[in-house]
């Protein structure tokens, strides 16, 4: 392929798509009110809060007596090991600000119907009259944070498991019909409704977090009547979907979106291990280089993230759940500008990674999971690059090399690389533009001539993703011995080397994996039984896939034979969402140009691609 070096000041074509006005959603579409969003939209990160009785054994808060894994009489128990004795708020809410986070959640009753303010709804059992605290936890909490300067969000559970108005008790078990005691009904309906008039004459939230709607219609519910009352307190209050669809904003729980949803204005809801209130036998937490990339996974696809965190009975937080906060605080500080304010990125084609863009659509923000000399950008048709530069890290130095077709590499040699996730930042003279680049034209021999190794192996990997077999009828074997290639005097000996390693995945190959299961590039073999992901320089955390259905027989390096670990994060077994599998890769085992991952399935590869909803059966 010709290029030619240019400097930093770009010309490009002009004459193309504006992505930022793509991304940028007309709110009118949704009836919202583009400034009542604008605070949730520019927020990226808040924090999640389940704290209650559930605390003190370290169950499964309100499910667990539901499910009739423990009696309701045994689960209220636990009101007397609820003391709060080591609670502080002002820290909880400093934690919570230097984690990044702009606004905070806390759950004020949940499905167990213990309320943790002074409600005087009727027959309400709450925190300051039946538990050992004997205090209102949520009055000193929303007064910390808002001296903090963090936006006000409160969960409330609509079902109230424990309330004698409350018609459903337990799976197998229910008080009454609705049907035959409608006044039954509406004396719930007036209660719950009480509680939100006090939680918003008392707190002023500018975010209610709905929960357990699916028990119940929207009419059931009296949702518009609802709504009605709580924006005659706040006209601009913000609500989740989880209001029968009388919501604001799209909430999807536990499993990161493969795609970006459909609403503009979406938050992933996420536990730091398996469970959102305290258990101390959960042990299976997320690394922070994980949850750091989940916040940019969500970023990339213009939501937030809800990070969820679980004090113990005594207001105390475990120390892995303080650790994970301060790490993630270290990255957010450092790279604020690529996280504040962003909106949804460009599409894979033209960055096979994760990016951002500004408010202003004039900066770009791509996002790097790897250590690696380079990186291309293809199909931006912009007429100039002011700058570009390494977020957080002033002294590093990145070159641009603009190629045909609108293409650029970037030259990453001399940047210092952060220990999660680098982020680039480049800054246009205006919106940033681009379209769907041209097919990459390149054949067998210009690849192997190219004395660019790190370009002819990407050249061969793009190829293979996009369904082009560039191998095929070439004399190339399926173990790399006998081939039959001629290799020239003009071959790059790397390159040879390289292809002649990992044969596997190059021979009979098919197309790899459609965007958002993996942030890199892909292949897939002829029996769509083996997946083969290519891996450029060296990863900062574990290699990640998405919504793929099958069950992993083994996973292993190509062309060395090594086998390698892997987890799977958020697989919920009574759910049929996939889980996260997070692929360690030993970096004393990584090929200097180019990885190759097989990873051997147990059937046909299958994905998951649907959207991922709120939690209505949790057995």
């Amino acid at each position: 392929m010709k290029f030619r070096k240019v400097s930093l000041f770009v010309l490009l074509a002009s004459a193309c798509l504006n992505v930022s006005a793509q991304n940028n959603v007309s709110s009118k579409k949704n009836n919202l009110s583009p400034q009542k969003m604008e605070w949730f939209e520019d927020a990226k990160l808040g924090i999640f809060i389940h704290w209650g009785i559930y605390s003190v054994d370290g169950i499964a808060e309100s499910w667990s007596f539901f499910n009739n894994y423990i009696n309701h009489d045994n689960y209220i128990k636990q009101l007397d090991g609820f003391t709060a004795k080591d609670y502080k708020p002002k820290e909880w809410a400093k934690l919570i600000k230097e984690a990044g986070a702009k606004y905070t959640v806390i759950t004020t009753k949940h499905h167990d119907g213990i309320s943790l303010w002074n409600t005087k709804a009727d027959k309400a059992i709450t925190t300051l009259n039946d538990a050992a605290a004997k205090q209102d936890v949520i009055t000193p909490f929303v007064k910390a944070i808002q001296e903090e300067g963090l936006h006000t969000g409160l969960y409330y559970s609509l079902p109230d498991w424990s309330h004698p108005y409350y018609d459903i008790f337990t799976r197998s078990r229910k008080r009454y019909q609705l049907a035959s005691e409608p006044n039954r009904w509406g004396q719930y309906v007036k209660y719950y409704q009480k509680q939100l008039a006090e939680l918003s004459e008392q707190y002023k939230p500018e975010l209610i977090w709905f929960d357990g709607d699916w028990e119940h219609s929207a009419e059931e519910w009296k949702a518009k009547e609802t709504l009605s009352l709580l924006r005659k307190y706040n006209p601009n209050i913000i609500i989740n979907s989880r209001l029968n669809n009388h919501g604001d904003y799209e909430t999807p729980e536990q499993g990161i979106p493969v795609t970006r949803p459909d609403s503009k204005f979406w938050e992933l809801c996420y536990t730091m291990n398996d469970s959102w209130g305290y258990q101390p036998f959960d042990k299976k937490y997320k690394s922070s280089n994980m949850i750091i990339r989940t916040l940019v996974d969500c970023i990339s696809m213009g939501g937030n993230l809800l990070l969820d965190i679980g004090p113990k009975a005594d207001g105390s937080i475990p120390i892995e759940q303080l650790n994970i906060l301060k790490q993630l605080g270290r990255w957010t500080n450092k790279h604020a500008a690529a996280i504040y304010g962003t909106r949804a990125g460009i599409p894979f084609t033209n960055y096979n990674g994760k990016s951002a863009l500004s408010k202003d659509g004039k900066t770009l923000y791509l996002y790097l999971y790897e250590q690696k000399p380079a990186l291309l950008l293809r199909g931006l048709l912009n007429p100039s690059i002011r700058s570009i530069s390494v977020v957080g890290e002033k002294e590093s130095k990145v070159n641009a090399t603009v190629l045909d077709h609108g293409n650029i590499q970037l030259d990453l040699t001399n940047i210092a690389f952060d220990q999660d996730v680098t982020v680039l930042a480049l800054s246009f003279e205006e919106e940033v533009r681009c379209t769907s680049p041209e097919d990459m034209v390149v054949n067998l021999q210009s690849v192997m001539e190219n004395k660019d190794t790190g370009r002819a192996l990407n050249e061969i990997a793009s190829t293979l993703h996009a369904g082009k077999n560039i191998f095929d009828n070439s004399g190339l074997t399926l173990d790399g011995m006998e081939m039959t290639m001629q290799k020239r005097k003009t071959t790059n000996p790397a390159v040879w080397t390289w292809m002649k390693n990992h044969a596997e995945a190059l021979y009979e190959t098919g197309k790899g994996l459609p965007d958002g299961h993996y942030e890199g590039l892909s292949a897939l073999s002829k029996d769509r039984q083996t997946l083969y992901l290519f891996v450029e320089g060296t990863p900062t955390g574990p290699v990640a896939l998405k919504g793929i259905k099958n069950g992993i027989a083994r996973i292993r390096l190509v062309g060395e034979g090594s086998m390698i670990n892997h987890e799977i994060f958020n697989k919920l077994y009574w759910s049929s969402i996939p889980g996260i599998i997070y692929i360690q890769t030993p970096k004393e085992r990584l090929d200097k140009n180019m990885t190759v991952i097989a990873v051997l399935l147990d059937a046909p590869l299958e994905l998951y691609r649907e959207q991922v909803g709120a939690i209505e059966n949790n057995l």
